[in-house]
């Protein structure tokens, strides 16, 4: 098994990145918060699970050792593959995860994509504290607060441009509906736009995601 990828960024994508490491191109796919952390030309170390299918072979990047353990985890629920343990990962933070189980937070639960009540009971029964203790902060910094992006009226501030297409796409391979998607993305870039920022793609994706996380989709 590939434990982990030391080597040169060649590229990041929204979903995905290449790693050149032993004269090989090596690509991952990985959540937005691990690929935020990565940059072309600049050697990083991710640490990876390769999962095995009839038709594929399909490695995935974690920013740490705790990202990639919850994803192995998580897929070990009956009904969960690797795109939605993959989306919980994109959605929620290992520790957000292990308060929602251990509360049996069926609606924090519901708020990744493709997750329903029945399969959020699920992972709460097949799951339940196989991910081990809360440690850390869940707090992400390169992130807006809580009441932010998404608190106010999109139209408000925003001058009616389209929302970011790369970013919209992202989010729908990750498993939401496309209205949803423009909705969200629209919504963060007018909170960015009022507040003078231009942010990278990026942070656009996981800001939209967290949006989307805070139950406001339509």
């Amino acid at each position: 098994m590939i434990a982990s990828l030391h080597g040169t960024v060649l590229s990041v994508g929204l979903t995905g990145a290449v790693i050149e490491t032993g004269g090989v191109g090596m690509s991952i796919q990985a959540t937005p918060t691990t690929l935020s952390g990565l940059r072309v030309g600049e050697e990083s170390l991710v640490h990876t699970e390769l999962v095995v299918r009839e038709d594929s072979l399909t490695l995935f990047g974690f920013a740490d050792a705790d990202e990639r353990d919850s994803f192995r985890t998580l897929m070990s629920a009956k009904g969960v593959g690797a795109k939605l343990a993959l989306a919980m990962l994109a959605v929620h933070t290992p520790n957000t995860l292990r308060r929602a189980i251990a509360s049996q937070d069926i609606a924090a639960l519901t708020r990744v994509p493709g997750l329903g009540p029945k399969g959020a009971q699920r992972v709460i029964l097949d799951v339940a504290d196989k991910l081990g203790p809360v440690t850390g902060d869940d707090r992400d910094p390169a992130l807006p607060g809580p009441e932010t992006p998404g608190g106010g009226d999109p139209e408000s501030s925003w001058d009616g441009a389209a929302p970011n297409a790369d970013v919209v796409a992202a989010l729908v391979q990750l498993g939401w509906n496309e209205a949803a998607a423009r909705q969200a993305v629209t919504a963060v870039e007018a909170d960015y736009a009022e507040g003078g920022e231009s942010p990278d793609m990026a942070v656009l994706l996981r800001a939209s995601l967290r949006w989307l996380g805070g139950g406001h989709r339509g």
